[in-house]
């Protein structure tokens, strides 16, 4: 690197983390400064601006506003109190934000539902969050309806327009709810460190767990990237990622509202459209995951695509090969990649566009970040410890697990974890580098280089990244168990050619004669669309250790070949309803692009 790129990365890394912290420095958990408070203030400051468009509706701040302060005067009229807990299951709309924000006035914490759950997997994430109602938009309510009679206690269920029999009209009961701003006394007694949102993750094992946000924590997703990318109130953020995710819903949303710019929502992504979209609203800022930019650069060319305002980017996931293409077809340049689970602690931010990195940290800032990567046996999972019983540090270019410090007395290096203390628990590592210190374990490899800047390699173990969701494996081979003709399920994502993430692969004993098509229907009915097994691999007996514990390592390398494989190989058609034979010229069209997975 010569004296010119290096004179340019720590100016920009210096310029864009100064701005960061500029950004930070008023968050504080002891503080009863809330997440609400701080957008009311946004709301008074801006009023007049735009903040809000979705299709053909627009809402100015002040406009957002009211409409929060109907949802909190409702909440209050029906009895909802500090601390309880509301499901909102919903698509992206005009009124999503609105709602929890409306919540968080009267200290409700909302719990924001991944809309492709489906019976079991909705059920567990209702009940996990201690929710008191769901409000749904009116395309679940059957699926929410069957759910909810089987909850032990049922719940009230609202729905946002027109609702059936058993369901409540949530715009109509607010049409007659007050529009006043509730007084702050309602929430008094609440500090930043109090949960204001519920959002759900996928661990190593089982069915989703439920990440406690805490308003310190929202406040950092919320000013983190205003600096890096000069938000102003003359951008508008276009998003066309889930609002149920911490990244668009937290981190994108907060970067346009709080400095008075706009977020103009869209139902969801579409590829084929994107650009046409961008030009229509007017957009200047996106949130991104890497998959989402992969669709784009394999999209034809289209006029709108060198017509479009957009000037920066934020987001994760951007592979190095996509990112270079991207920049460069679509001449945006100012890419804030960075990298944060929605539970966790370690946070890292690429303020100078160096391709492929998810963050840096040089040497001089060493103290300011609670980063480490240790080493990790392959087999266990466990990081390595030495003979003096401390974990093994990851040295540069080597791959380890990123594992963040936890401080309690430190907003930036706090653990909240999840609604259930086991899980909880599980993500804790002790005795790190020295007796008594507590690190928390994000299940990531990374390594890092010789700047200081971390690149993100794998996930660990038993969770993989497919569709831009985390699959939890324990939750795929509990849906398969329950299958009649299959005994046991190993399932483990399998690298395809051309695709972020994994593929789900599931490689099972069978129990008598599979019908493909009754397992697909079983499968639909369990899992979430991103969790359905792509391929599927049907062994005479499973491979596990001394321990019966599944053996992974070498399916995983063997992948779907059926030049390598000499188990029988399926593949997920979902046109067919089925799991079809996966044969050489099927892989071969799959390598070549032909078949979209």
């Amino acid at each position: 690197m010569g004296l010119f790129a290096a004179i340019r990365r720590e100016y920009l890394f210096l310029t864009g983390m100064t701005a960061t912290l500029r950004r930070l420095k008023h968050i504080d958990a002891n503080s009863d400064f809330l997440l609400t408070d701080e957008m009311e203030q946004a709301v008074d400051r801006f009023s007049n601006n735009l903040a809000f468009a979705y299709e053909d509706q627009n809402w100015t701040f002040a406009e957002f506003d009211t409409y929060a302060n109907q949802v909190a005067n409702w909440a209050l009229a029906e009895g909802y109190k500090p601390g309880d807990t509301l499901a909102l299951f919903s698509n992206n709309r005009l009124e999503y934000v609105a709602i929890w924000f409306g919540l968080s006035k009267v200290g409700v914490i909302a719990a924001l539902l991944n809309t492709q759950l489906v019976g079991k997997s909705l059920a567990h994430c209702i009940e996990v969050a201690s929710s008191k109602a769901v409000i749904m938009e009116p395309s679940f309510q059957k699926e929410v309806c069957a759910v909810n009679a089987g909850l032990k206690k049922p719940l009230p269920l609202w729905s946002l327009d027109e609702a059936e029999t058993g369901v409540e009209n949530f715009s109509m009961a607010l049409a007659t709810s007050a529009d006043d701003r509730p007084e702050k006394k309602v929430r008094a007694g609440l500090k930043a460190g109090d949960v204001v949102l519920k959002m759900f993750t996928s661990g190593t094992t089982g069915l989703p767990k439920a990440a406690l946000i805490t308003h310190v924590r929202a406040q950092r997703y919320m000013n983190t990237f205003s600096g890096v990318v000069h938000a102003s109130p003359r951008d508008r953020m276009m998003m066309v990622l889930p609002l149920y995710h911490a990244t668009g819903g937290i981190c994108g949303v907060g970067t346009a509202l709080l400095t008075g710019g706009a977020v103009m929502v869209q139902r969801q992504f579409s590829a084929s459209i994107f650009w046409d979209e961008a030009v229509r609203t007017g957009s200047t800022l996106f949130m991104y995951v890497g998959e989402l930019c992969r669709f784009l650069v394999n999209t034809p060319e289209t006029e709108a695509e060198h017509r479009h305002k957009i000037r920066g980017m934020i987001g994760n996931g951007l592979r190095p090969d996509v990112w270079v293409r991207f920049r460069d077809r679509f001449n945006i340049h100012l890419i804030a990649e960075f990298y944060g689970a929605t539970e966790g602690n370690v946070g890292l931010l690429n303020a100078d566009g160096q391709v492929g990195a998810i963050g840096r940290v040089p040497w001089y800032a060493r103290k300011s970040f609670n980063i480490a990567l240790v080493c990790i046996d392959p087999e266990t999972l466990d990081p390595i410890r030495r003979p003096d019983g401390f974990c093994k540090r990851a040295k540069i270019g080597e791959v380890g697990e990123a594992i963040g410090r936890i401080d309690p007395k430190d907003s930036r290096f706090r653990y909240d974890g999840y609604g259930s203390k086991s899980d909880t628990e599980k993500k804790l590592l002790r005795d790190v580098f020295e007796k008594g210190d507590l690190y928390f374990r994000t299940g990531d490899l990374m390594r890092t280089d010789r700047y200081g800047y971390y690149y993100f390699v794998d996930r660990v173990g038993d969770t993989f990244r497919w569709m831009a969701e985390n699959v939890s494996t324990g939750e795929v081979a509990a849906a398969f168990s329950s299958f009649p003709s299959v005994s046991q399920c190993n399932v483990y994502g399998a690298k395809v050619p051309g695709y972020d993430g994994r593929a789900g692969m599931a490689a099972y004993v069978p129990d008598g004669e599979v019908d493909h098509h009754a397992l697909y229907l079983h499968l639909t009915d369990q899992l979430p669309a991103f969790a359905m097994p792509v391929f599927l691999r049907e062994q005479r007996e499973a491979a596990t250790t001394s321990t019966f514990k599944f053996k992974k390592i070498d399916l995983v390398k063997e992948g779907f070949d059926p030049q390598m494989v000499k188990d029988p190989l399926f593949l997920l058609s979902r046109d067919k309803q089925t799991y079809i034979p996966l044969t050489q010229m099927l892989y071969g069209q799959i390598l070549a692009g032909k078949i979209r997975l």
